[in-house]
């Protein structure tokens, strides 16, 4: 199971101006959100890579991506009809092979030498199966993500069957549906912004966004939902942090994480106690 291909959704209103933002990265380098995700993409051997974008944005998302544009097959999502719209439009591209799904408006930093995207990547080629990526997360963040429940993989301590797929589920919901052993109470396993999905979800987006209007059906996790019915489907608590920089300080809160583990950690880390003890004076 190779994965050579990549999806990035970066249509949505409040999504099409995030990747386009630019951030100093790890190595102090000023580069947009956007050159960051391809750098992770390609840098797991990923070969080919498509942007979900709306009308009137390809110049500015070329100029964004810089050298990694010749690699990219622009899509233009032509209305907004939602996330699993705009996975779907993307369908051509991706035809019978597996893919990896990012969101333009997230940043992912790992906590090891690995990339959180090489470390999914590696799962689902391992496992020849679709995986998300998840992270353990409170329950007063569920209304910002779409959440898994399961039980862990016999001998593999971050590894889950997942077994239900709810998108921003109420408290009650996720404590009668998602609960998963060995997680800390008021813990649930929440969407990371990574997945390796198989080409099952591209059939099952397709009959999803042909049924009649009024279902609530046309997302991702719905399409997950019945992915857990159709074939295997794991979820991966990757060694990493995920930074949705569409968020509130969600920017800021991505380029302090890209900063604190790069190679200008300490000038950092000098300036936010000048800035504190300012702040005090």
């Amino acid at each position: 199971m190779k994965i050579h291909k990549a999806i990035i959704t970066a249509a949505g209103k409040n999504q099409r101006s995030l990747p386009l933002q630019t951030l100093v990265d790890r190595d102090g380098v000023a580069k947009s959100a956007l050159a960051i995700l391809a750098e992770e993409i390609t840098g797991a051997g990923i070969e080919e890579i498509a942007i979900i974008i709306s009308p009137g944005t390809e110049k500015s998302y070329a100029a964004a991506a810089g050298p990694h544009s010749r690699r990219m097959h622009f899509i233009v999502q032509s209305k907004p009809l939602g996330y699993g719209d705009a996975i779907h439009c993307g369908a051509e591209f991706t035809g019978n092979d597996p893919f990896l799904l990012m969101m333009g408006d997230h940043l992912h930093i790992s906590q090891t030498g690995t990339s959180c995207a090489q470390q999914l990547i590696e799962t689902a080629q391992c496992e020849k199966c679709a995986v998300s990526a998840v992270q353990a997360t409170h329950e007063r963040m569920l209304p910002y993500y779409g959440c898994v429940g399961g039980h862990r993989v016999p001998g593999r301590e971050r590894l889950y069957e997942v077994e239900a797929v709810i998108e921003k589920p109420t408290p009650t919901q996720a404590e009668q549906e998602l609960v998963v052993p060995g997680l800390r109470a008021g813990r649930y396993l929440c969407f990371f912004g990574l997945h390796v999905l198989t080409p099952a979800i591209m059939t099952i987006l397709a009959r999803h966004l042909a049924a009649p209007p009024g279902l609530d059906n046309t997302g991702l996790s719905s399409a997950l939902a019945e992915l857990v019915r159709c074939e295997r489907y794991l979820a991966h608590e990757l060694e990493g942090s995920r930074h949705d920089i569409g968020q509130r300080y969600g920017l800021l809160n991505a380029q302090l994480a890209l900063a604190l583990t790069g190679k200008d950690r300490d000038e950092v880390l000098t300036l936010i106690v000048e800035l504190l003890a300012q702040s005090q004076a």
